[in-house]
């Protein structure tokens, strides 16, 4: 019997276009000002504009704004497909490796013939690829906000993918609390280790304004949910990316100034007025005072070229990083609170501050000795992270200590003067921190061979990894509200101590040269007794005198002379001048005045024969 059915036809190649094109050009058609508008006088005398109509009331339109959109829609339509970032990973990897949780209930994946694939997803999609993210058998996951709740992708301890999260915050949007939500996620108990949180931006530095949204509401939602700010952030953002910070808006302010004076290299006055629309010189001349606020400055600078707004960003932020160094300088940057992790501590000496007369609450100024395990930057996450066999960088041994750093630029910083200072990143084992040009001209820093420094960085390296770094701190904690006036003001640092055995304590810290100055001022006697290592460790990094007990009244303090720092003794009578001489100290007259110096080699020791003998 003859089969008379027809064939099916061929399926249709799919060719759908995803990307974001669709709506740019339908704003641009709707919105591009095509229409002549006509310039009258008002009853003030002011100059202003309405849009122009015809004799029979119909709009005229620009015949040259009518081409440049019309150019621009072409231009637009003729650049290749821009994919989402969702869409973009699953591309890249494959669904073999990329685990999906949204909201989506259908997706466009390419296949292995390179053809568009339209493949529907049902409400349980989620769980099936949950599990197998879980499970390892999937090691990429992708969840948006609708598979952020109720759900938990940390490494588990009974789970059988226990490999360590790298979580990239990628389009956080503006709201904190989900931002958060997300973050939670990763993060939980019964965990075999933590999450490494990376937040992604592009190097169009006006994208930083989302970061900064996102870092102050993290710091406000934290505040208000316990009380306590950075509690949300956690220290994920850099101070300097709150764009809207005190620090900023000073900043800013500055920024105005320069540009008004001409002294910016990025953008004219004119030219920045003109891009903006924002108003910064007066009729009159003269600076307006009512300058635009940092949001809104904010938002016109989005709408410049991008290689403007990275220059415009670059001089500001030169300004807000030189108010941060600043502050952290001086001990006054708030940071909030700060969670230092320790192996263990030991509490020394409790002394009781102040007992509260109606609660009964307590105020104590805890001694403790702390033992921390050192996590040295190894030399292959060197390499991965700043690759010191580039150029630009520079391998260097500081020819006093013998230690070893890497030198690689960082952005200049920006005085309020508009003068340029030339700045550096210098990255070592243990630490990394900025250095000015001058600063290292004045250095013991000397270049090395790239042999002699990856031996000299290893060997950093392996005697970090295999010892604790113990140090002591004083802590007030307790009751701090009603002596909160009697802490040192020019070091505000609250810290979080935080044990591996569970144990924390929550206090602020009281550096060692203010602890007899809190003691005097809350009426106690200062029975706190320190060694002399670390009265020197005080004295010379801190540059505060502190009081030496003896039978003379002597103070250690830290002076500057022909360029470099000693230790001098204040105090002392010329009668036990010699007695000072034979237990180690030396003399130097300088204008006139004998002066008496502990050689800063030996200071320990000297000092603890005077206080021994005098």
């Amino acid at each position: 019997m003859e089969n008379r059915r027809k064939p099916a036809p061929t399926a249709a190649t799919l060719d759908i276009n995803c990307d974001c094109k669709e709506y740019v050009v339908d704003y641009l058609t709707k919105s591009f000002p095509v229409r002549l508008m006509a310039v009258f006088t008002d009853e003030n005398g002011n100059a202003r504009s309405e849009p122009m109509s015809d004799e029979n009331g119909a709009p005229v339109l620009c015949r040259s704004a009518l081409a440049a959109r019309d150019r621009m829609i072409e231009q637009l339509c003729a650049l290749p497909p821009i994919a989402t970032a969702l869409d973009a990973i699953i591309e890249r990897f494959g669904v073999d490796q990329v685990a999906e949780v949204t909201g989506r209930t259908r997706r466009l994946i390419v296949g292995r013939d390179g053809r568009q694939v339209l493949q529907s997803r049902s409400p349980r999609a989620n769980v099936a690829e949950t599990r197998d993210f879980m499970d390892g058998t999937k090691r990429i996951l992708v969840f948006s906000d609708a598979g952020g709740t109720g759900r938990s992708y940390h490494a588990d301890l009974a789970a059988k993918n226990q490999m360590r999260r790298v979580h990239f915050l990628l389009e956080p949007g503006w709201r904190a609390d989900a931002a958060i939500q997300g973050l939670g996620r990763t993060n939980r108990t019964n965990q075999a280790s933590a999450p490494l949180f990376r937040p992604v931006t592009t190097d169009v530095r006006g994208e930083r304004r989302f970061i900064s949204t996102i870092a102050r509401r993290l710091d406000s939602l934290g505040a208000l949910t316990r009380g306590q700010r950075q509690t949300g952030g956690q220290n994920l953002f850099d101070p300097a990316d709150n764009l809207e910070s005190t620090y900023a808006k000073e900043a800013l302010h500055r920024w105005f100034g320069l540009l008004f004076a001409g002294k910016l290299e990025a953008v004219t006055l004119s030219r920045f007025e003109e891009l903006s629309g924002l108003r910064v010189e007066g009729p009159d001349g003269g600076m307006v005072d009512d300058l635009p606020t940092i949001q809104r400055w904010l938002n016109r600078i989005l709408a410049l070229p991008i290689a403007l707004q990275n220059g415009v960003f670059d001089e500001f932020l030169g300004l807000v990083e030189a108010r941060i160094d600043a502050a952290r300088q001086a001990g006054t940057l708030d940071i909030g609170v700060e969670t230092i992790p320790v192996e263990h501590y030991e509490v020394l000496t409790d002394t009781l501050l102040r007992t509260d007369a109606l609660s009964g609450a307590t105020t104590h100024l805890l001694e403790l000795e702390i033992a921390r395990a050192l996590k040295p930057l190894r030399l292959e996450r060197l390499e991965d992270l700043y690759g010191f066999s580039r150029a630009r960088q520079q391998l260097l041994r500081n020819t006093r200590s013998g230690r070893i750093g890497l030198l690689v630029p960082a952005r200049s910083l920006l005085t309020d003067e508009g003068i340029r200072v030339a700045r550096f990143e210098l990255v070592r084992p243990l630490k990394h921190g900025h250095i000015t040009a001058d600063q290292l001209e004045e250095s013991n820093w000397e270049p090395v061979d790239p042999t002699e420094f990856q031996r000299l960085w290893q060997a950093e390296v392996d005697d970090a990894a295999s010892n604790h770094k113990r140090e002591r701190l004083h802590l007030a904690t307790g009751l701090l509200l009603p002596v909160w006036d009697k802490l040192p003001s020019d070091y505000v640092r609250v810290s979080r101590i935080s044990a591996r055995d569970g144990r924390s304590l929550l206090g602020r810290e009281v550096p060692l040269h203010c602890v007899p100055e809190l003691c005097q001022a809350l009426g106690l006697e200062d029975e706190h007794s320190f060694s002399a290592e670390q009265t020197v460790d005080a004295v010379l990094g801190t540059g505060r005198p502190m009081q030496i007990k003896s039978r003379e009244a002597l103070t250690l303090k830290r002076s500057l002379v022909n360029g470099a720092q000693r230790l001098e003794l204040a105090g002392w009578s010329a009668s036990r001048l010699d007695w000072y001489k034979a237990h180690g100290c030396f003399t130097e007259i300088i204008r006139y005045q004998t002066r008496l110096f502990v050689p800063t080699t030996n200071a320990v020791a000297v000092l603890a024969r005077l206080a021994g003998q005098i």
